[in-house]
């Protein structure tokens, strides 16, 4: 099924991390410190590709 226009795409952790070309546990350390925004579902993170994008266009990578 098609995202709706207008509705933020959520990606987990591992999905975060391959993009960064980092490791899961530099995301969750990214998430702890603030420095990712998350939201939690059940025990797990999931992270907005907006928030991915902001991140990567202030050049911390």
């Amino acid at each position: 099924m098609a995202q709706p226009p207008g509705r933020a795409q959520y990606l987990t952790v591992a999905e975060v991390a391959a993009i960064l070309r980092v490791s899961t546990m530099t995301v969750y350390r990214l998430i702890k410190s603030g420095d990712l925004r998350a939201v939690r579902v059940g025990k797990s993170y999931r992270l907005s590709e907006d928030e991915v994008d902001r991140y990567l266009a202030r050049g911390y990578t």
